[in-house]
């Protein structure tokens, strides 16, 4: 029996008065689409193989290629052509390179390397070498290392991807003082290889093409930014070789700053140390000098470069190269080069003495640094096409090794950078493992609340604006500035004594510390690194303490703190010192307060002059009445503030003279709160005035 006379049968036999008829129907509709399956699997035969020739699966299917059809994978044709004049400069062949963006919108790439070899191939009668690599995949000069000993171009279908999707194409070729041209349409030759004549003083290939628009769309474009990034970059990774870089004005948007130049040279002797240098120029950083330098590897496996730099607004980046590829997602070279950091960090923390170097992770080393690699190797292994991410296991050994025994070298030749080194990474290892065991605490609790210390007096607004925080010298103090608050706005954090000299703490103390961390948390913000001006909680931060040499000790010791561990702060404007009296002066009827001695002079020459006056002196804020506190220091319209900066708030941070005042405001603090007592007593020595003719 027939499959369509089981078909027709199972019909003759359905019955219209079935009580389940739906279910009848899934099962009739079910044999259908069998049905058609059957008769699919009967058709299927070798005439449904498709067969793509030549480069039709790159226009098929070009994702498998280059990744995609976007603005990334537009930009990958570039990549591919002026790679291959890259490998001709790295082997040797070419000290020059051009990179032309075109009116048309069509790149130009040109070198005076060695040329594409223009005779017959012995495989293909009747077409010339360069035909045969222009449209047939997988084909070229670096399968094996007669051609070159390093390569980018590995697998044999780079310009032929290209040809490919391009709209037109034309290759010139110069070789043996003679000029060769053949022109291409989407992979196809649009005629034999032309003699174009002699010429004199010229080598080399250049590459011309359109991207085609079937593949990419009418609105993609070539960004010149892009391009131009693309090629200085280049020029860092070979010191040997020379970029030219042109755009066509038309394509220049004059009114964009960062717009690259119409006309551009690049050739950078140092290398990636020029590189690095550009990039952290005018920014402080860790260490005294980058770390830099270049390893061969044994057995004429390769040779890699490197820079290194930590700068200290953690505004870092990491880019690593193989062959001069970009590995954007890097690979077992990365890989090599974080272990070997690493460890000569470790084994430098244990040679000093340092117990805390064994927490670190690479991570903890190299998280903000700016990183610069580049490996050149025979046979590099890549993770697809695009060559993203290098795979090849024997590199990450080799980079190690190389970069370890310059590493140990350069930590022991500047202990000074190597130490500060060390600290900032178990500074991070440290905030590392407490934002851990914060989350495990998060993670533990049931409800979330917000912790403030016991002894803050809050403020009941619910936003910022108009709210301040007093931090006042001492309980007694603490309880005439609640009673002379405005509840709404202020709050008043009373704390015992003086607190800890952070400039000269370590971070462990400063972190067990009590009254450091009851500031911390009524901020609401954090230490260091972790501080966040957006998390303040308060509008203004104000220090009150007594008008007295104790007073401006603490003071003192705020002000160090805020200015080391919450810089922001101080950044911003936020941090004021209230100003309370240290005199009351009574007589024929009136009172005044004077906020020291010379104040007191100065209203007994003026207000009370000729007048009996009444003078006492606060021994503190807390023998201060509410009202009288309320009224000399903590009410808005009747009090002075002084705000404490660095410098006018208004001047460029760029500016040469802020960057100075910085330094001088650092090394001050350093010299006066550090742990060298001998620079306290230097600035004593010449700064204080001595009083003479004592009579003792």
């Amino acid at each position: 029996m027939t499959v369509k006379s089981v078909f027709l049968y199972r019909i003759n036999n359905i019955r219209p008065d079935s009580d389940n008829k739906k279910k009848k129907k899934k099962k009739l509709s079910d044999l259908f689409v069998k049905n058609q399956s059957n008769q699919a699997e009967q058709n299927y035969s070798a005439k449904d193989i498709e067969v793509l020739e030549g480069l039709e699966p790159v226009r098929k299917r070009p994702g498998m290629y280059i990744g995609g059809t976007d603005e990334n994978a537009l930009h990958h044709l570039v990549s591919e052509i002026f790679d291959n004049s890259m490998d001709e400069a790295v082997a040797g062949y070419a000290t020059r390179i051009e990179l032309t963006l075109n009116e048309d919108g069509s790149i130009t790439i040109s070198d005076n390397g060695r040329g594409i070899p223009v005779d017959q191939h012995p495989k293909y009668p009747g077409k010339s070498a360069l035909e045969v690599i222009l449209t047939t995949l997988h084909s070229g000069g670096k399968f094996s290392n007669k051609a070159y000993q390093t390569s980018g171009g590995l697998h044999g279908v780079g310009i032929s991807v290209v040809n490919a999707l391009s709209s037109q194409m034309s290759v010139e070729v110069a070789r043996d003082k003679t000029l060769y041209r053949q022109d291409y349409s989407r992979g196809k030759p649009l005629g034999k290889l032309e003699d174009m004549g002699t010429v004199s003083n010229r080598r080399g290939t250049t590459v011309t093409f359109m991207p085609d628009e079937e593949i990419f769309g009418p609105k993609t474009m070539f960004r010149p930014k892009r391009l131009f990034k693309m090629a200085r970059s280049k020029a860092y990774l070979f010191k040997g070789v020379e970029i030219r870089w042109k755009c066509a004005e038309s394509l220049i948007d004059s009114q964009d700053e960062s717009a690259p130049p119409l006309e551009e040279t690049f050739k950078f002797p140092n290398g990636l140390l020029d590189f690095l240098n550009a990039a952290i120029e005018g920014r402080r950083t860790i260490t005294a000098e980058p770390f830099y330098g270049q390893i061969e590897f044994p057995d004429n496996k390769g040779r890699a470069e490197f820079a290194l730099a930590w700068p200290l607004d953690e505004q870092g980046f990491n880019h690593s190269y193989c062959n001069t590829i970009p590995t954007a997602q890097g690979g077992t070279h990365e890989s090599g080069l974080r272990s070997a950091v690493l460890k000569a960090l470790k084994n430098y923390g244990d040679l000093s003495g340092n117990k805390k170097a064994g927490s670190i992770t690479s991570e903890d080393v190299l998280g903000g640094a700016c990183i610069l690699l580049s490996v050149f190797i025979p046979d590099p292994q890549f993770q697809g096409q695009t060559k993203d991410k290098l795979t090849n296991s024997y590199v990450s050994r080799l980079v190690e090794n190389g970069i370890r025994d310059h590493l140990d070298h350069w930590l022991t030749s500047d202990p000074a950078s190597a130490t500060k080194l060390l600290e900032a990474a178990i500074e991070k290892a440290e905030t590392r493992l407490r934002r851990r065991k914060k989350d495990e605490m998060k993670r533990k609790s049931a409800t979330k609340r917000l912790r403030l210390p016991g002894k803050l007096s809050d403020c009941t607004a619910n936003g910022t604006e108009g709210t301040e925080i007093f931090i006042v010298e001492g309980d007694s103090a603490g309880g005439s500035a609640k009673q002379a608050r405005n509840r709404q706005t202020q709050a008043i954090l009373p704390l015992r004594g003086k607190i800890l000299n952070v400039v000269s703490a370590t971070s462990d103390k400063i972190t067990a510390n009590q009254e450091i961390s009851n500031i911390t948390q009524a901020l609401g913000v954090g230490l260091g690194k972790n501080f966040h001006l957006d998390d303040l909680r308060y509008e203004k931060v104000i220090i009150m303490t007594d008008a007295d040499v104790d007073g401006a000790h603490i003071a003192a010791l705020l002000i160090s703190f805020f200015y080391e561990k919450m810089p922001g702060l101080v950044e911003s404007g936020r941090l004021y010192i209230a100003l309370p009296p240290l005199y009351r002066l009574s007589g024929a009827g009136k009172s005044e307060y004077a906020r020291d001695d010379a104040h007191r002079e100065e209203l007994m020459d003026s207000t009370f002059k000729g007048k009996k006056v009444e003078v006492s002196r606060f021994k503190g804020l807390g023998e201060m009445m509410p009202a009288q506190l309320k009224e000399t220091t903590m009410d808005p319209s009747k009090r002075s503030l002084m705000r404490v900066t660095l410098l006018d708030q208004e001047m460029d941070p760029e500016d040469s003279n802020l960057q100075k005042a910085v330094k001088k405001t650092e090394k001050l603090i350093d010299q006066l709160m550090g742990k060298k007592p001998e620079l306290r007593f230097q600035f004593i020595q010449e700064n204080a005035s001595f009083a003479k003719d004592l009579d003792v």
